[in-house]
């Protein structure tokens, strides 16, 4: 009798899976915004922190992501569970991408107009990763900058249509123009989480609510 009810309660539990989407497989997370916002410098920091692997290069450049780079099955350890999601870092997002940008950083003409359009080719793929291929959002602000350009009014509104978790980052606050309370009032709907990619300062908290958010 005990067996026929285990037998039965497996039968549930799969049934329930199929019509629910429920699924053991690591969450997509995709890791946003603007150029040189510090995603790839985030996205190295969990990646390292978890794995002890990076995921890309870092730079001061802008669009030095340029194609979309993945790190699967990074588990984040919380008050003793764990969350396994896949850390998708995706080039930075612009309405325009102009070469004579790279110009002023000491590129060739040519150099620099092949990367403007590896750039604008890599804009185009994280788009698609947002509306197809992602389960969640990571979504990463300079707090030194203005957030509420058109480019981020844009992605917010379509992780929201998306109905997508999004936790919004408010980066590079080891910098004396950091502004964390402004991008907070950029967008009052979201959680604005505070910290330094780049010197490792407030990762804890931010462990917490990625779990908490994906988990």
């Amino acid at each position: 009798m005990g067996l026929l009810a285990d037998l039965r309660s497996s039968v549930t539990n799969v049934t329930s899976r199929l019509f629910t989407g429920e699924s053991d497989e690591p969450k997509r997370i995709g890791i946003y915004g603007p150029p040189n916002a510090g995603k790839t410098t985030l996205a190295n920091r969990i990646a390292r922190d978890w794995t002890g692997d990076a995921i890309g290069p870092e730079s001061h450049v802008p669009h030095e992501t340029r194609r979309a780079r993945r790190k699967e099955n990074v588990e984040i350890e919380r008050d003793g569970s764990t969350v396994s999601i896949d850390i998708v870092d995706t080039p930075g997002v612009t309405t325009k991408v102009d070469y004579e940008e790279f110009l002023d950083h000491g590129m060739e003409k040519d150099e620099a107009v092949k990367r403007s359009r590896e750039a604008t080719e890599g804009v185009a793929e994280a788009m698609h990763w947002l509306r197809e291929d992602v389960d969640g959002v990571i979504y990463v602000l300079d707090s030194t900058t203005d957030p509420f350009t058109q480019v981020n009014t844009m992605l917010i509104g379509i992780i929201e249509s998306q109905d997508l978790p999004v936790l919004i980052l408010a980066n590079k606050t080891d910098l004396e123009d950091s502004n964390i309370q402004r991008i907070r009032n950029a967008f009052p709907q979201h959680e604005t989480i505070s910290l330094s990619a780049l010197e490792g300062s407030n990762m804890d908290e931010v462990y917490d609510r990625i779990a908490e958010k994906f988990g």
